[in-house]
């Protein structure tokens, strides 16, 4: 039997660790985990670092899963390799997508004022934080974020906030949460929707993915 191959592509800064938890039937599917390479430059362009990301796509027709900024990505790769199925998680499909207070932070260029120096050293600011949540948050960003270059981070949120995506792309599954803060679902239209899922649903909400997943990429078998 011929597997069916899936590409994944982790969400801003992550590794691919974030998808340990999704499981699909190893008989029917084939899963490849694309990691985040350094931009060129802080200049290049969003269109220009996908190409190089599309490479990484060594099958003809396959089905390439994008979360959060790794949708957006995974959008600009399907204009240059051909897929049997677009599919992105806690995600946007089009800049007018983006919550009110992103649009604000483009428009003021409040991200300028994005700390990356502490995404960047985050141990050595980790005694400052003394919440429980904030520990926990600390816990998961050292576990599943794996990029911490500057250069990377900035261009990565400037990318996100001035993608030039003004209509969605025709057959895209959108998986969202109805509780996401990053992306919330008051701006988001047509996405299948998963109950009390945040922004890092991939993680506590992989069982409801998973069968999504394993429904909609049998439909384009």
């Amino acid at each position: 039997m011929t597997k069916t191959p899936i590409y994944f592509v982790p969400g801003l800064a992550a590794s691919s660790k974030i998808f340990q938890y999704i499981s699909l039937p190893e008989e029917h599917f084939q899963l490849f985990f694309i990691e985040w390479f350094l931009p060129y430059s802080i200049d290049e362009s969003i269109q220009d670092y996908a190409k190089r990301m599309s490479k990484e796509i060594k099958h003809k027709n396959a089905i390439l899963v994008g979360v959060s900024f790794g949708g957006v990505i995974a959008q600009e790769i399907s204009k240059h390799v051909s897929l049997k199925k677009l599919i992105i998680i806690s995600s946007i499909k089009n800049n007018n997508e983006l919550p009110k207070r992103l649009q604000l932070a483009k428009k003021t260029k409040a991200y300028k004022l994005f700390p990356s120096n502490i995404a960047s050293n985050i141990e050595k600011y980790e005694p400052y934080f003394f919440s429980g949540i904030l520990k926990k948050r600390i816990a998961l960003y050292k576990t599943f974020l794996s990029v911490r270059d500057k250069i990377y981070l900035k261009w990565a949120i400037f990318n996100l906030l001035h993608w030039k995506q003004n209509k969605t792309l025709p057959g895209i599954l959108h998986i969202h949460g109805d509780h996401d803060e990053v992306f919330p679902i008051r701006n988001i239209q047509k996405a299948k929707i998963i109950k009390n899922g945040t922004h890092i649903m991939i993680l506590d909400k992989a069982k409801s993915i998973s069968n999504i997943l394993q429904k909609e990429c049998f439909l384009v078998n």
